[in-house]
């Protein structure tokens, strides 16, 4: 499922740029809940959602939604 594969790849770049989930939601103008949610693949991030956290991790959208994270 898509949702999971995003949701996933958003915890990795979180956990990678040494964001908290409070810090990150925080910063995305969401609730810490709603961010849960996209993490665990239980709810569709939304196009706004995606160009926010990608501006935020400093990467492309396509990276967002790529199989690996690159450290």
């Amino acid at each position: 499922m898509e949702e999971e594969k995003w949701g996933r790849r958003i915890r990795a770049f979180r956990k990678l740029k040494g964001y908290t989930q409070e810090g990150l939601a925080k910063d995305l103008g969401i609730s810490v809940s709603i961010l849960g949610e996209v993490e665990r693949g239980n709810r569709k991030p939304k196009e706004e959602l995606m160009i926010k956290i990608a501006t935020i991790f400093q990467v492309s959208i396509d990276e967002l939604t790529q199989d690996q994270v690159h450290k």
